[in-house]
């Protein structure tokens, strides 16, 4: 990355909250809901877990079964991904608070910071 690039950047932090086992494998809802899937795989008889954070399933256009089998994929899934699959599955789903920045913002910030006046201890207002 060159520093012509810096001003397209932007960051987001997601804060992963309210944890809770879905009764279903689309007891959730996409855009509110992130979800964990998690399954033993037959072949090799490990765990296997993937997970979405609420907003990868609106943004790609999925419904609830389009994101349910990609996170299979994702987990390592090979194959087509069964009924049976997706009821044995197990799927935690949890809510997110992101915060964003984008670098203009945050080099405004930074030189606010570094332009405030110094106080008596030698701190920054």
């Amino acid at each position: 990355m060159g520093a012509a690039e810096l001003p397209a950047l932007a960051c987001t932090v997601s804060l992963l909250r309210d944890f809770e086992a879905a009764a279903s494998w689309d007891d959730w809802t996409p855009g509110a809901h992130g979800v964990v899937l998690s399954f033993d795989c037959a072949r090799s008889g490990v765990r296997r877990s993937a997970t979405y954070l609420p907003h990868v399933a609106p943004e790609q256009g999925w419904d609830r079964r389009e994101a349910i089998d990609s996170l299979f994929r994702k987990a390592g899934h090979v194959g087509a991904v069964s009924d049976a699959a997706r009821r044995d599955a197990r799927v935690t789903r949890y809510a997110a608070t992101t915060a964003s920045i984008t670098h203009a913002e945050w080099a405004a910030k930074a030189r606010a910071a570094r332009d405030a006046p110094v106080d008596a201890a030698g701190g920054r207002a």
